[in-house]
C-alpha cells in the first residue's frame, strides 16, 4: 500500500529510526542512570528511589542471580508483582544478568500461574507476598527451582517498610499464609549480591528479552517472543513520535497501567526512562478516590490509562481538585477510546486525550494520533515510524483504500513468534514478516487508521457486519450512561442481534431511553434489542472490558 500517511507525519518526526543507536535494555538503563543520577526515578507511595539508587540496586540483583542463584544467559525469570519500586529494579537486575523475563499478572489464579510457569520454563520467580499461597500449590508441578518473595514496602525506608508491611499483612489481611521455606527475601537478595562480583553478560538485539504473554482470549494464553531489538525499535519509535514535545530531565509521568502490562513496559518504564522522567506509580489504580490523591500531589505533565479508567476517573466527584495545568498529553491505548470520554476529558482538563493503538505481539505500539496537534478523535493516528501497515480481506488480499479489512503490520517491532508454538505462530506471522493482527480497520485519504473491531467480536445481524466500538460509543455519549458493552446473542430470525450491558450514571435510565437514543445515531439492525443493567462490568486488570465473559451471560 502506498505510504499516504507520510504526508500528515507530525513537522519533524522521521518516518524512519536509527535502530542502531543501542544494542541492548541494558544499554539504554545505564545511559538514563549516567545522566540522571541524582533525579527521581520512581515514586511510590510518596517514596523515590533516583536513577542511581535503582541502577545499584538492579546491579545487585542480577549480581544475586548470576552467583547466588547460578542463572545463565537466556534463563527464564518470571515476575509477579503490580507497580512497586522493586518492579523496575527486578526486570533491570534480570537484564544485567542476561536473562528473560516473563511477565506474570500478579491476579492470576493458581492454575494460570502454572499454566505460564511450565509454558515458559522459568527458573525462578519474584512474587508479592500477596500472591505467594497460589505458588505454593503449583510450584512443585513446574521448572522453578528458585524464589524470591517480597512485600509492598520493601524498599521504603526505616520505620515506613516495617509499618506498611505490618499494616497490609496483619490489619488489612492482604497476605493469606503460604509456606515456601527456601525462599529468599528481596531485601537479603540485594545484600546477597553486594558482596559478589556481578559478570557483564553481552547483549545484542537478538537476545530475547521478553516473553510476554496474551490474555489468552482466542484460546490458551501464549507467549509472545519479543528480543531486545523489537523493545528498543518500539522505545525508539514511541520517543521519535513524542519529539520536542517531551523534554529531558523534565516529566513527570503517572504510571497507572500496571508495568507487566506491554503498553505501560514500554511506553512509562522505557520510552519515559529515556527521557530520565520520573514515574509516579500507582499500585492500585481501582481505588480512585486514592488515585486521585496521588494525582493531587504531583505537577505531573503526562499520563497514560485505558478508556475506563479516564471515564472512572472523570465520574468521581474530587477530579475537580486535580491540577491538569501543567499536563503536555493524555494518552489512551489498550482498548478503544470512546469518543464521549476523550472529549469530557478535553473539556474538564484542558488536555487532549490522544489515542493510540498496539498489541503485544507488536511490542506493542503500531498507531499514534499525532501529539503535537492535527489529531483524528475516533482514529488510532498513524503508523509510528518504520512501520508498514496494509489491510486484506478474508482471501489474504489487499483491500481498496476507505474499505474495511484486516489490519497488518510489518516493521521492527513485531514479534518473533509465540514461543514454543510454531504453527499458532504460521497463523498469524507471514514468511515476509507480515503479522495478521485480527483487527478489523479501514484507512482515510489523510492516512488515519480506524479500528472498525476485534475480528472474533463482530456481531452478524442478518447477514450484515456490526461492530461492538461504534454501538458501545453512540450509546456512551448518553449523559445516563456510566459504561457500556456491546455483544452479539443468538436469535432464531436474524442469527444473531445486538445485546448491551450497561452500567447506570443516572438510575432513571430505561431500556427504552437507551433504544431511543441509539435510534438517532444507529441504523436499525446496529440497534440493540436486549438491554440489560448491571452495578458492574467484567473487566480485565487493566481495565479493559471483557466482552467474551458477557457473550454467555
Amino acid at each position: 500500500m502506498e505510504k499516504i500517511w507520510l504526508k500528515n507525519y507530525p513537522p519533524g518526526i522521521s518516518p524512519e529510526i536509527n535502530l542502531q543507536q543501542y544494542q541492548n535494555l541494558v544499554e539504554v538503563f545505564d545511559e538514563a542512570c549516567r545522566l540522571n543520577k541524582g533525579r527521581a526515578a520512581y515514586t511510590n507511595m510518596d517514596v523515590s528511589l533516583n536513577y542511581e539508587e535503582v541502577e545499584r540496586m538492579a546491579s545487585q540483583f542480577a549480581s544475586f542471580l548470576q552467583n547466588e542463584l547460578k542463572l545463565q544467559k537466556g534463563d527464564r525469570i518470571a515476575i509477579q508483582m503490580p507497580n512497586l519500586l522493586q518492579f523496575p529494579v527486578a526486570v533491570f537486575g534480570a537484564f544485567k544478568a542476561g536473562l528473560v523475563v516473563v511477565n506474570t499478572n500478579p491476579l492470576y489464579t493458581a492454575h494460570e500461574m502454572e499454566h505460564q510457569f511450565k509454558d515458559s520454563g522459568a527458573k525462578a520467580v519474584v512474587i508479592l507476598a500477596n500472591f505467594a499461597n497460589h505458588l505454593e500449590k503449583i510450584i512443585n508441578n513446574t521448572q522453578i527451582q528458585s524464589v524470591v518473595v517480597t512485600e509492598i514496602g520493601d524498599l521504603f525506608p526505616f520505620p515506613k517498610n516495617i509499618i506498611v508491611n505490618s499494616v497490609v499483612k496483619h490489619i488489612k489481611k492482604m497476605v493469606p499464609s503460604y509456606h515456601l521455606p527456601h525462599a529468599y527475601r528481596f531485601k537479603q537478595a540485594l545484600d546477597i549480591g553486594s558482596h559478589q562480583q556481578l559478570t557483564p553478560t553481552k547483549l545484542t538485539q537478538s537476545d530475547v528479552a521478553f516473553l510476554q504473554y496474551t490474555g489468552g482470549t482466542t484460546g490458551v494464553a501464549k507467549g509472545a517472543v519479543l528480543t531486545h531489538g523489537n523493545i528498543l525499535a518500539n522505545m525508539l519509535q514511541i520517543v521519535s513520535w513524542m519529539g520536542t514535545k517531551l523534554k529531558k530531565k523534565q516529566e513527570i509521568a503517572i504510571t497507572a497501567l500496571p508495568m507487566y502490562h506491554i503498553f505501560s513496559l514500554t511506553v512509562n518504564c522505557l520510552a519515559f526512562m529515556w527521557y530520565g522522567a520520573q514515574n509516579i506509580l500507582i499500585t492500585n489504580p481501582k481505588d480512585i478516590p486514592g488515585f486521585i490523591k496521588e494525582l493531587q500531589k504531583s505537577h505531573f505533565t503526562i499520563m497514560t490509562g485505558v478508556n475506563t479508567l479516564f471515564n472512572a476517573l472523570m465520574n468521581h466527584p474530587d477530579f475537580s481538585k486535580v491540577d491538569f495545568s501543567h499536563v503536555k498529553i493524555s494518552v489512551a491505548g489498550a482498548m478503544a477510546l470512546q469518543r464521549a470520554v476523550s472529549e469530557r476529558w478535553k473539556e474538564k482538563t484542558g488536555s487532549t486525550l490522544v489515542e493510540g493503538y498496539g498489541l503485544t505481539e507488536a511490542s506493542p505500539v503500531v498507531c499514534v494520533n499525532p501529539i503535537t496537534g492535527g489529531e483524528k478523535v475516533g482514529t488510532i493516528g498513524l503508523p509510528v515510524p518504520s512501520t508498514d501497515i496494509k489491510f486484506i480481506d478474508e482471501d489474504g488480499h489487499e483491500v481498496k483504500l476507505g474499505e474495511s479489512g484486516e489490519l497488518c503490520v510489518r516493521g521492527p517491532q513485531v514479534m518473533q513468534g509465540y514461543w514454543n508454538r510454531p504453527d499458532e505462530t504460521s497463523q498469524v506471522l507471514t514468511a515476509d514478516g507480515w503479522l495478521k493482527t485480527g483487527d478489523i480497520a479501514q484507512i482515510d485519504t489523510d492516512g488515519f487508521v480506524k479500528i472498525v473491531d476485534r475480528k472474533k467480536d463482530m456481531i452478524l445481524v442478518s447477514g450484515f457486519n456490526v461492530y461492538p466500538n461504534e454501538v458501545e460509543d453512540a450509546i456512551a455519549s448518553n449523559p445516563k450512561v456510566l459504561e457500556v458493552a456491546a455483544v452479539g446473542v443468538p436469535d432464531e430470525h436474524s442469527g444473531e442481534v445486538v445485546k448491551v450491558f450497561i452500567v447506570k450514571k443516572d438510575p432513571s435510565l430505561t431500556e427504552k431511553e437507551v433504544m431511543d437514543y441509539a435510534r438517532q445515531s444507529l441504523t436499525g439492525y446496529k440497534i440493540p434489542k436486549q438491554v440489560e443493567f448491571r452495578t458492574e462490568l467484567p473487566k480485565t486488570n487493566v481495565g479493559k472490558i471483557l466482552r467474551r465473559a458477557l457473550r454467555g451471560a
